[in-house]
């Protein structure tokens, strides 16, 4: 039987579906559609100055679209917004938070200009995550999340690794059902 510790068994469920269901969906993945927008309207990331979102956060040559508060209903958003949204406020903001990754946040990240550099940005984040959590053993996931999870700051580091795990599955799931909506509508147009 293999090894049924908590830490591996939370650590195997995102694991699993990035291996096995995420990740190499993400493979081969264009700018073409990772800036597609289907829809008027779109929050996507773009080149600094050419948006039009109430706050344009980054600091490099892309800024990702966002308001504060969000609106309602909030625009649609794209795969290179979807992406840019895990590799900082799902990932890196805990990976800085959590695990020793130098501090990060929507204003000061410099968002990807590729879908390349998007994806090894993820990558290198997810990397960093899922060793965080191996480094966490059995009983850093009960220790308390702390002050960087505000109102769950109570709660134990294994209420945050569930809700990181679903966070990925949802949102990395969305980018590829944009993929396969890019690729059927974008082809049939052909």
């Amino acid at each position: 039987m293999t090894d049924q510790t908590w830490n591996t068994l939370l650590r195997d469920q995102t694991d699993w579906h990035w291996t096995h269901q995420l990740r190499e969906r993400l493979d081969g993945l264009t700018d073409d559609e990772y800036f597609w927008e289907p829809a008027p309207g779109c929050w996507s990331v773009r080149p600094r100055g050419t948006g039009d979102a109430p706050v344009r956060a980054g600091s490099g040559a892309m800024t990702i679209d966002f308001a504060m508060p969000m609106p309602d209903p909030p625009p649609f958003t794209t795969i290179a917004w979807r992406l840019g949204h895990v590799i900082v406020g799902v990932l890196a903001m805990r990976n800085a938070a959590h695990f020793g990754r130098a501090p990060i946040d929507y204003q000061s990240f410099e968002y990807a200009a590729s879908a390349d550099a998007a994806l090894a940005q993820l990558d290198a984040e997810y990397a960093t995550w899922l060793a965080g959590v191996e480094s966490l053993g059995e009983s850093g996931l009960a220790r308390p999340c702390g002050e960087a999870e505000g109102p769950y700051a109570e709660y134990p580091l294994a209420a945050l690794v569930l809700h990181i795990n679903r966070e990925l599955i949802h949102h990395l799931a969305e980018v590829c059902l944009l993929r396969d909506l890019h690729l059927h509508t974008r082809q049939e147009a052909s």
